[in-house]
């Protein structure tokens, strides 16, 4: 075994989005040794897709704090921590600011203030922009290069396999290497920032690599995971070949852009939260037989100067936004939950830390509102930063783990009752076990979209759980990362169709066909791992 590391690191970072860097430069610049392994190159990452920017209150008369609260804990339906999103409000404008000293350039009115636009969900206008829709490319650029001033280790092309876990709590990971060797990345703390898990589904708007790796790790190795159940469909998403998809701005309807069914009919409020665009658009498409809506810009003016990067994309498969209405369809976009943290990133197994869209803070409830997941990566980036400085390694009870260390407060928990026995793959269809690893993972998307997407029932939920008990897919330890990845894909599906048949509701992004009504028996979170 190639050792990547020949001694401990103080602190090792999995996963290169916003969330992870910004504890890796926070930590590398107070003196630790930090390192960070990724399975692509460091720069690529599901931030880098980010078009909807940063919600933060800068400079605007009319808003504050208590208003982006407030408009949080709407869009979460009933499960949002109120402490975490407190954290989150106040402290993101100083996060944005530290990213502005780093290097990082946002939009700004002629005057030099900060341009600011409106989102869905959100009251008033406190989108910050970069580039028009690039904002997660530039967010990205800024805090690439200053880790490459001072990580001590950038493990690039690895592939990050299983949590080592010793008797005083996470002790490293082991990796399989650029060569597919296995390896060990051996450290005091271990932060998963590996983001989310869009690659469950046919059509997301997520990148190749968000196949759910630092969620699986977690479940694997019995750390508390909650709210999988909650997954955000971005409603206007090119309804496109391409893929990932190419996602059409919310920042776009924040301007004046119009959804319209196959007909032409103006059918939702635009400026709704996620969930509910995306309900009203399967509704519509269903009525309708069709498979997209159209979202209408053809009002906005100087679309190519205001938003260049979706300007170029849309040129590049031939449509014009000034005179074409736009084909969109709900894809894939982000896991509201994750592994359970404390209102500073620590999780129920000493020396883990989890930050960005791999965790669940409680920020996000049942449903994220737009633009709040930078900031979330931003924020509890740098308070994960400041636990592990000051010496911390354990959770305390606050945030969305309360409960589960015996403190009083925060919503109840309950533990998952359809999650599979830990073991050996279901029994094998002929026709299925000899597919390959791509052909499987693309039966696994296929059955995920079927019976787990926009609108669940028990009828397809079960359905997806039985087709993937028939892929057969090893739950043991990967022999490369394509085996790797899918093996992840399906400990995380599993995860989610046991809590989606056992939420017995309708909340958030969550919708059951049968059960069209939110039932205040389940404000409560559902938990997998740790939980009896």
């Amino acid at each position: 075994m190639n050792r990547l590391a020949s001694a401990p690191l103080d602190v090792l970072v999995v996963g290169s989005g916003v969330a992870g860097l910004s504890v890796a430069v926070r930590l590398a610049d107070a003196g630790m040794s930090v390192g960070i392994v990724t399975k692509a190159e460091l720069s690529v990452s599901a931030t880098r897709w980010a078009q909807g920017g940063v919600a933060a209150v800068f400079g605007a008369d009319e808003d504050s704090t208590d208003l982006h609260l407030a408009d949080t804990l709407a869009a979460g339906a009933g499960l949002c921590d109120v402490d975490a999103v407190r954290i989150l409000v106040d402290e993101g404008p100083r996060r944005v600011e530290e990213l502005i000293s780093l290097g990082a350039v946002f939009d700004r009115e002629a005057s030099g203030s900060l341009s600011l636009a409106r989102e869905g969900g959100h009251s008033r206008a406190r989108i910050l922009h970069a580039g028009g829709a690039a904002t997660g490319a530039e967010v990205e650029r800024a805090l690439v290069a200053a880790t490459w001033e001072s990580a001590t280790i950038v493990a690039e092309r690895c592939f990050a396999v299983d949590l080592l876990v010793g008797d005083d709590g996470v002790a490293g990971v082991s990796v399989l290497g650029p060569d597919g060797a296995p390896d060990q990345l051996l450290a005091r703390h271990v932060v998963l920032a590996s983001g989310g898990a869009g690659q469950l589904y046919s059509v997301t708007t997520n990148p190749p690599e968000a196949t759910g790796d630092g969620l699986a790790m977690a479940l694997r190795a019995g750390v508390p995971c909650a709210d999988v159940e909650f997954v955000q469909f971005h409603p206007t998403a090119l309804h496109h070949p391409a893929m990932p998809r190419p996602l059409l701005s919310e920042a776009l309807r924040g301007h004046g852009a119009v959804l319209r069914d196959i007909s032409g009919q103006r059918f939702v409020d635009e400026l709704a939260s996620r969930d509910v665009v995306s309900r009203a658009m399967v509704t519509a498409m269903a009525a309708d037989g069709v498979d997209h809506c159209w979202l209408d810009a053809t009002g906005l003016e100087r679309f190519s100067e205001r938003f260049p990067t979706i300007a170029a994309e849309l040129a590049r498969v031939g449509l014009d936004p000034a005179t074409e209405w736009l084909p969109i369809a709900p894809a894939a976009h982000h896991l509201a939950g994750g592994v359970l943290t404390d209102v500073d990133g620590a999780t129920l197994l000493d020396g883990l830390w989890a930050a960005g869209e791999v965790a669940d803070t409680g920020v996000h409830g049942a449903n994220r509102l737009a633009s709040n997941s930078l900031l979330e990566g931003m924020v509890f980036g740098a308070r994960v930063a400041e636990a592990v400085e000051s010496g911390r390694r354990s959770a305390g009870p606050t945030g969305v783990v309360r409960p589960l260390t015996g403190a009083e407060g925060g919503l109840p928990v309950t533990a998952a009752t359809s999650m599979p026995e830990p073991g050996g793959p279901g029994p094998v269809r002929e026709d299925l076990g000899m597919l390959d690893t791509p052909a499987r993972r693309v039966a696994l998307q296929s059955a995920m979209t079927s019976g787990a997407g926009v609108v669940r029932s028990a009828e397809s939920l079960e359905a997806a759980a039985r087709a993937l008990d028939a892929l057969g897919i090893d739950p043991g330890a990967p022999v490369d990362a394509p085996a790797g990845e899918l093996r992840n894909l399906a400990t995380v599906a599993n995860a989610l169709l046991a809590a989606a048949t056992d939420r017995t509701e309708s909340r958030g992004s969550h919708v059951r066909a049968e059960y069209p009504e939110r039932d205040e028996a389940w404000q409560r979170r559902i938990v997998l791992g740790g939980v009896r």
